[in-house]
């Protein structure tokens, strides 16, 4: 009701109800999509009116309302943009009707989480049109939806999804299989499609033109689907012989006026995901789980990597007439092998929208530290109870029932049978496992037991006995399907031993493999987040109770000794809560030490394994491979990186706390930031510390889990820090890019590239960000940059902005192109910038792609008579500087003809490739008139005269031949190693018929010469002075005997 504009439900209409509820459902989807900010999103509805006369009626409405002028300026024909309406020229197809599709689009430099969906909700509810269109009685309804970080192409409003297929052509075209329809053709993409530059040129071969202002790759697929429609083919074989051609992984969603209803998909390699959600009444797409489950809980996923043949990839055509389920999904490889989805291939969700809804979180992973201490109490929960019987001792009863703790692992540890526990898991369920072996030990000390913790593949590969029936196996996992430790669980059943697991998942792989399962929370507390934090801290809380009861077990502990202990894990959730409330400080503990490039953690005694599992977060979370030690050993090893160091004391006794203080202040005086975790009211940290983040007290070892959320909150804020600094790349890239589509510089030519430099508005753009980018490095904010970027962006900067020579960036950076651009060099320099320093939060780096950096291979730029010549001679424009280029380049147009050429070879150079007395030269080659001319060079001579002088400064010459006095020009060549290897002359024709600019244009700065001396004599320059001058006579006389020419035209 909200998205319709209405003011109450009697208002809207039917059909205009369930418009709006596919946008508002679309819009929500987007909204659990962008776990972080995007930088744009755009959203398309599309439907077909069943009455076609219904079209005349509403424009009248529209003309009377007072849109007409904005619906006609809407309904221009183009690429999409914001609030773009399309209507069809011929039927919709299934017995007729008119095709509409509105498209909303929204973008910005600075992603902020939230803001694309806003901008979307509100552009469309304040659209009358789609308002007065959706109440229409229509068929064939479908929506598209998309949001991105732009990895490919700047981010302007014509480059976010969806695109269609519009571009500049000679004639419109023709589809035989749909005689009399326009297409229309719109396109979503996730990835990236690796020969856009290739499949571009041959659609520009054959007359197609891409807008200047589009610079996506997406469009690409829309134009190669038109390119087979033209050829004859319907939509569905057009779609698959298109994405059959696309290189690279991606995810494509497509929909067309020509079959309306339906929704085309396809899936290539392993870097992104489709799933589609199926339902009574609708096929709901997502890219993601958490996209669809609010209406499509039910669902199956594509397989990219899956295929038949040769060809990967699979294609999925949804068609909403074909009745739902299963039978409305026509599916196949890309070769076009059939695949036949089944019913009984659906999935079902396992999350639910309480689970991914992040409130007012900007991230999952805070928000379920936010919820771990109802993780916690969930855990305890229904587990024991505590008698108090006044003045006597309190008592305690355990409710571990048969399915937790079954008799046969009560009668073991009674019987003294079972004489060894071990604890195992993987990753951070590991370092729970070394906890939960830690509390087991403190709690049944004196019990003979043998107690250890191992990681799961460790247990199963070197620690297992072919007689585990005196052997508790306690396995620790949050989802109940890692294969290390079911297949150690599996293992370890066969031999005998007993299996207890602590899960957090129910009816996981592993509670099939256990003899007994201790669900943490309540067996289904879902993590969106990959990096885990509530699992961890409820893993260890069910440890401790099953020691405790263990202890009860065997007498190890009184009653009374252990309900103080299940009092301090009641305390565990407010004292977790009181430490996400100071947040605020942990953040600003950040800020004074992100920057440094080395980071460890440490703790000793229980915290050892509190520092493990930080390591374990601070690695996923930041992109950081971080040591992890027992602080008393740290300042043995590492100092002399000068690294931050976390440090774990919380919970410590003031003994051990007294030496931490002192290793502390050794840290700090090896220039090591220092951060630690202490106890409330603990100020002797205070004067050695950088930072101090206080811990509500807890007894040890409960303080653990405190040190070990503390530590969480340190890296998720880490995270963020180093994120920010990916903004701020991110907005300079796009300016670029903004800047080069509004001076029209899209496609750059290496010539485009110099008057980019000497753009003076172009350049403070650059130098501007220089400076920010080298105070950002100087402060020490770009740590998490590697060193050779940070070193080909500070010469780059230089290089784009004309503060370094050209010549010098082939050494700099050498590569396959003839041509090296500063400005494509530097988007790819930003573009790795931005990956090394982006940091996902919910994801992990090697789990979820974050940016593409794209390169492609140019087309041939350089061409005429010099340059053709030049490629004759199998020179290239590696053999020219940069400054020589650009003279040929300007001089090109006033070249007419080659008459002849002579290759000369350039030996006896020095080192820094000056001719000295030594230098010699040779003829190569000769060609045209030069056969008929001696040259005292056609044995190796002595080097001398005006060549040795165009040797010396490396700068094209263009004057007379001393033997026919015709005009030359004589270029020097580069070898390998920079120094001139070979000269070439060549004999030109000059081309009379240029105009005065021309003329100007190719004389370059000989014009201001010439102009100069002129003023020297007191005349007023006019361009009309050089008519009737021959460009023969301009270039190859003196400067001086061309003003006096001029001079004497303008005597009496």
């Amino acid at each position: 009701l909200s998205l319709s504009g209405a003011e109450k439900c009697s208002s809207l209409q039917p059909a205009a109800f369930r418009k709006y509820r596919k946008l508002n459902l679309l819009l929500n989807a987007l909204d659990r999509l962008e776990v972080r900010g995007r930088d744009s999103a755009g959203i398309q509805l599309a439907f077909v009116l069943k009455n076609e006369s219904a079209i005349e009626e509403l424009v009248r409405r529209i003309e009377e309302t007072g849109w007409g002028e904005d619906y006609r300026r809407r309904t221009q024909k183009g690429d999409l943009l914001n609030r773009s309406i399309f209507i069809s020229t011929g039927p919709g197809g299934h017995g007729g009707g008119i095709h509409v599709a509105f498209t909303y689009k929204t973008f910005s430099v600075v992603g902020e989480l939230g803001r694309n969906v806003a901008d979307l909700r509100q552009v469309i509810r304040r659209d009358g049109i789609l308002r007065l269109f959706a109440e229409q009685a229509s068929m064939d309804e479908s929506a598209i939806a998309h949001t991105r970080w732009a990895s490919v192409g700047s981010i302007t409003e014509e480059n976010c999804h969806p695109v269609n297929n519009a571009a500049v052509r000679p004639e419109p075209p023709v589809f035989p299989a749909y005689p009399g329809l326009e297409a229309h053709i719109s396109v979503v993409l996730n990835g990236d499609i690796d020969n856009y530059p290739a499949l571009r040129r041959d659609l520009e071969k054959d007359g197609e033109e891409i807008a200047p202002d589009v610079s996506t790759d997406t469009k690409i697929i829309p134009l190669q689907i038109e390119k087979y429609l033209k050829a004859g083919r319907n939509l569905t074989d057009a779609f698959r012989l298109a994405v059959k051609d696309f290189e690279g992984s991606h995810a494509i969603a497509m929909q067309s006026n020509l079959e309306p209803g339906k929704m085309f998909l396809a899936l290539q390699g392993s870097g992104q995901s489709i799933y589609v959600g199926v339902s009574e009444d609708a096929y709901m797409v997502s890219s993601e789980l958490y996209g669809l489950v609010e209406v499509a809980p039910r669902f199956i996923r594509m397989n990219g990597d899956a295929g038949s043949g040769t060809a990967g990839g699979q294609l999925f055509i949804l068609d909403q007439d074909r009745g739902g389920g299963s039978k409305g999904i026509a599916a196949c490889f890309y070769d076009g092998t059939p695949i036949r989805p089944e019913d009984q291939n659906l999935q079902t969700a396992e999350i639910t929208t309480r689970d991914i809804d992040r409130g007012h979180h900007p991230h999952f992973f805070l928000k379920e530290i936010s919820e771990s201490g109802l993780s916690v109490r969930r855990t305890l929960r229904g587990k024991y109870r505590i008698i108090d019987a006044g003045s006597a001792p309190p008592q305690v009863l355990f409710n571990l029932g048969e399915d937790i703790v079954p008799a046969s692992v009560r009668n073991g540890l009674q019987s003294g049978k079972t004489q060894n526990i071990c604890v195992i898991g993987h990753g951070t369920a590991a370092v729970a496992g070394q906890a939960v072996a830690d509390a087991l030990a403190h709690c049944l000390k004196g019990s003979r037991l043998n107690i250890q913790s191992r990681v799961a593949s460790e247990l199963s590969g070197f620690g297992l006995r072919e007689d585990l029936s005196d052997t508790l196996v306690i396995p620790i996992t949050q989802s109940g399907t890692t294969t290390d430790t079911n297949r150690a669980v599996a293992m370890a059943r066969e031999r005998g031993a007993q299996i207890l697991s602590i899960v957090n998942r129910r009816q996981s792989d592993i509670t099939a493999s256990s003899h007994g399962v201790f669900y943490t929370s309540d067996g289904r507390d879902i993590e969106m987040s990959v990096a885990s934090t509530k699992a961890f801290y409820a893993q260890m809380v069910a440890g401790q109770v099953l020691a405790l009861y263990f202890a009860g077990l065997l007498g190890t502990l009184s009653d009374e000794q252990i309900v103080r202990r299940l009092r301090h894990l009641e305390s565990v959730p407010q004292c977790m809560q009181r430490l996400f409330d100071r947040r605020d400080t942990v953040a600003a503990s950040v800020k004074q030490s992100v920057g440094k490039r080395y980071w460890a953690v440490v703790g000793s005694g229980p915290n050892k394994a509190a520092a493990d599992e930080i390591r374990i977060k601070l690695s996923e979370l930041c992109y950081k491979t971080i040591s992890s030690d027992i602080v008393e050993n740290k300042k043995h090893i590492d100092l002399s990186a000068e690294p931050l160091i976390l440090v774990c004391a919380a919970g410590n006794p003031d003994v051990v706390l007294e030496d931490i203080a002192k290793d502390v202040a050794i840290f700090r005086a090896h220039k090591a930031a220092t951060v630690v975790f202490a106890d409330e009211g603990d100020l002797r940290f205070d004067s050695v510390a950088d930072a101090v983040i206080p811990i509500p007290p807890a007894p040890a070892p409960l303080a653990v889990i405190l040190n070990a959320m503390a530590g969480h909150l340190w890296g998720y804020y880490a995270a963020c820090a180093i994120d920010e600094e990916a903004q701020l790349f991110r907005v300079f890239r796009s300016r670029l890019a903004t800047e080069r589509t509004r001076k029209g510089k899209t496609k750059l030519s290496i010539f485009d590239v110099f008057d980019l430099m000497a753009d003076v508005s172009f350049c403070r753009i650059i130098n501007d960000f220089y400076l920010l980018f080298q105070s950002r490095n100087r402060e020490g904010a770009l740590g998490a940059l590697g060193g050779k970027a940070i070193a080909d962006l500070t010469l780059l900067l230089k290089y784009a902005s004309g503060k370094l020579p050209m010549q010098d960036i082939r050494q700099e950076f050498h590569g396959q192109e003839d041509l090296v651009h500063p400005f494509d060099l530097l988007d790819e320099a930003l573009g790795t910038a931005i990956d090394e320093l982006t940091r996902p939060i919910d994801a992990i780096r090697h789990q979820a792609k974050t940016v593409t950096v794209g390169t492609s291979r140019r087309e041939k730029e350089l061409g005429g008579v010099i340059f053709d010549l030049l490629e004759t001679l199998n020179f290239s424009a590696k053999n020219l500087s940069y400054r020589n280029l650009r003279t040929i380049h300007r001089l090109q147009p006033a070249a007419a003809a080659v008459r002849g050429y002579t290759v000369y070879s350039v030996g006896g150079l020095d080192e820094q490739g000056h001719p000295g007395p030594d230098a010699t030269i040779a003829v190569c080659a000769k060609g045209g008139i030069a056969l008929r001319m001696n040259s005292r060079a056609e044995q190796p001579t002595t080097l001398m005269g005006v060549k040795k002088t165009i040797v010396s400064t490396g700068h094209v010459y263009l004057g007379r031949g001393k033997t026919d006095s015709s005009s030359i020009m004589v270029i020097p060549l580069q070898g390998a190693d920079g120094r001139t290897g070979n000269l070439l002359l060549i004999h030109i024709t000059f081309n009379e018929n240029l105009s005065g600019p021309e003329k100007i244009e190719a004389l370059g700065h000989r014009y201001d010469d010439i102009r100069n001396l002129i003023n020297e004599y007191n005349l007023i320059w006019n361009d009309r002075y050089l008519e009737g001058l021959s460009l023969e006579f301009l270039f190859s006389e003196p400067i001086e005997e061309i003003a006096r020419k001029i001079q004497a035209r303008r005597s009496p």
